[in-house]
């Protein structure tokens, strides 16, 4: 079979739009220490940053706040030295950790609706690294349970609720850039200065996997995905930037390894575990690479980049929680730039209907812990709650069908349409055949006439025609009245259905039937001048005057010629009216009749020929703006 070349996946286009700037936070004071973390976590409720300031500062403030913030906007007073790193806790969205150089690690109690003065007091503090707390992570499942590494290359996992250290790992030989637990929390990763990557055991310490990552220097960093694999970023020996997928029973070898680029921040991988996509975020960089991971080999499929002008410096990741699920949106990331906005950006999976998508979102991770500590202290993992991304369209979704009352068809009782409303569609239903025994029951009628469309014909309406040489006016109240039409909803128009006759039905029947009449018998008819008659007479009266002033000699001493019907001072329309209502009576008056008409339509000629040439001046005017 041939490859598949056009890989299948609902998340192949996600894309990313950003806030409107006027939409987001702004006028911000990000910290200006060489550390590599995020300095920023947030949540559906709060997002949380290390600011500039004297210790270690950082703020919390509302998700949905808009506009500039003052710059005395109160914040967490929280250490004496530099805040390294800070995380949400995954079951309380009020709780919030955070580390420092100051080798302690702090909990913090933020209130409903976020702060009104600075706080300095912490819910508990957790003192027990010699040197600076480099990064800290909290339990995917249990309750208040707390992983933190310090400068001294020691491991604490805490029970954060009594302030008490339940496990102790001293056995990483350098510094710890990075920890992260898996699915579950049985285990955890993390990487080392020493350029090893360590799978641990999280109830006993033990190092159950070990292998060589990558070659750089520069700090490495290793996360899980939902299967189990373990994504890691990091440099080369020459400081290109790269990112491997690695079984976790072979970590020296890697599924898939891909070099980026040669910038030398370093790469955080941001992973969605319901969806598979992963982000590649860089300190100082202007993009983010996005990424499927899946069991379809290559396992870690490119989707897109997100570039924009304003480097990063800070990045929240938005649990699922969080995002606007009506619109689509799977991920939402909330970068700080080096100008002090906070920019929103929100990934899209581009669907036309505005319904609920359930298969965009599994159910993610709820707020119910699966383990109190004293049970993970105890030896015991637990699979995460989990909870409907949008509850309310969820259960929606989940309701049993309620069986439709069957009702009657509203349409089956109407009245059968008469034969003769509808217009006809052939010849043949125009004259039935002579030898039709009887006509046709109504049901039958009524089914031949429901495929039926309007016939529109052209509405042959009589207008008052008068002819200026001859005299002649043609008259519409005298129509025949087969030449009716019934109205129609387009009875504006010149088009409209005609009513079937019998008349009709013959097509040699005359279709208009005009009668002549004389001129002078217009005044006679009864009723008032149609507007179209009107501008006809109009028109006429003005031709009358013009050709009095523009008439050439040759013209005025053929209309003086003698004649028995009219007098030199008798204008040539008059003439000719009053001739042709007796008629000629021999070949002179006939002969005079006819020098008249051409004199007529010569004045005629040159009228139009006046007209066109003042048309088309007016249209050159207007065309060129003279």
């Amino acid at each position: 079979a041939m490859a598949q070349i056009v890989r299948q996946s609902k998340f192949r286009h996600v894309f990313c739009k950003p806030v409107k700037h006027e939409n987001c936070m702004s006028d911000l004071k990000v910290t200006e220490i060489t550390w590599d973390s995020l300095f920023c976590d947030v949540n559906p409720k709060f997002i949380a940053l290390i600011n500039r300031g004297a210790g270690g500062p950082f703020m919390v403030i509302p998700v949905n706040k808009v506009g500039r913030i003052d710059k005395d906007y109160p914040f967490v007073d929280a250490h004496k030295a530099p805040c390294l790193e800070v995380a949400w806790s995954p079951f309380n969205d009020n709780v919030i950790a955070s580390c420092s150089e100051d080798t302690t690690a702090k909990v913090w109690l933020i209130p409903e609706g976020g702060l009104r003065k600075n706080i300095t007091e912490p819910v508990v503090e957790l003192c027990g690294h010699q040197k600076r707390v480099n990064t800290l992570a909290w339990h995917p499942t249990a309750a208040n349970v707390l992983l933190t590494a310090g400068g001294e290359n020691k491991i604490l996992m805490w029970n954060v609720g009594t302030g008490e250290v339940i496990l102790e790992i001293d056995g990483h030989p350098d510094m710890i850039w990075s920890v992260s637990f898996n699915w579950d929390g049985s285990r955890f990763v993390t990487t080392c200065k020493d350029k090893k990557i360590r799978i641990l055991d999280s109830h006993t310490g033990e190092v159950l996997q070990q292998g060589m990552g990558h070659e750089g220097l520069k700090p490495q960093r290793a996360i899980f995905d939902r299967a189990g694999r373990v994504v890691t970023t990091g440099f080369t020996k020459r400081s290109e930037r790269l990112y491997a997928l690695r079984n976790p029973d072979d970590l020296d070898n890697p599924v898939i390894q891909e070099e980026l680029d040669t910038s030398n921040g370093v790469l955080f991988p941001l992973y969605d575990e319901d969806t598979g996509l992963l982000y590649l975020c860089g300190k100082g960089d202007c993009a983010i690479r996005y990424y499927e991971l899946n069991d379809d080999p290559p396992y870690m499929h490119y989707i897109n980049t997100y570039t924009t002008s304003e480097p990063q410096r800070a990045i929240g990741w938005m649990c699922k929680r969080g995002v606007s699920s009506m619109e689509n949106e799977v991920n939402r990331m909330y970068k700080l730039t080096t100008k002090g906005v906070v920019d929103i950006l929100q990934f899209f999976v581009p669907r036309k209907s505005d319904l609920w998508q359930a298969d965009l979102y599994p159910d993610t991770r709820s707020l119910v812990p699966s383990l109190s500590a004293e049970q993970f202290a105890d030896g015991g993992n637990a699979a995460p709650n989990y909870m409907p991304v949008n509850p309310e369209a969820a259960a929606a979704s989940s309701k049993p069908k309620i069986q439709a009352v069957k009702k009657a068809n509203i349409l089956s009782q109407l009245a059968p349409q008469v034969e003769s409303s509808a217009a006809p569609t052939s010849y043949k239903e125009q004259a039935p055949p002579a030898h039709s025994p009887s006509p046709r029951p109504a049901q039958q009628q009524q089914q031949q006439a429901s495929p039926r469309r309007a016939v529109v014909s052209w509405n042959y309406r009589i207008l008052q025609v008068a002819d200026d040489d001859m005299g002649i006016v043609v008259n519409p109240r005298q129509q025949p009245q087969q030449q009716q039409t019934r109205p129609t909803a387009a009875s504006s128009t010149r088009s409209s259905v005609r009513e079937p006759s019998p008349e009709r039905a013959n097509p040699m029947l005359v279709r208009n039937q005009v009668k002549l009449r004389p001129r002078d018998d217009r005044d006679g008819m009864d009723g008032p001048m149609s507007a179209g008659q009107k501008r006809a007479a109009a028109e006429l009266e003005r031709i009358r005057r013009d050709q009095s002033r523009i008439a050439t000699d040759d013209d005025r001493d053929s209309l003086a010629a003698p004649s028995s019907t009219a007098t030199p001072s008798m204008s040539p329309r008059m003439s000719v009216s009053s001739t042709m209502e007796g008629g000629p009576t021999n070949m002179e008056e006939l002969i005079g009749d006819l020098q008249r008409m051409k004199a007529v339509l010569r004045q005629h000629e040159r009228r139009i020929r006046m007209l066109e040439e003042a048309l088309a001046d007016a249209n050159m005017q207007n065309t060129y703006g003279f």
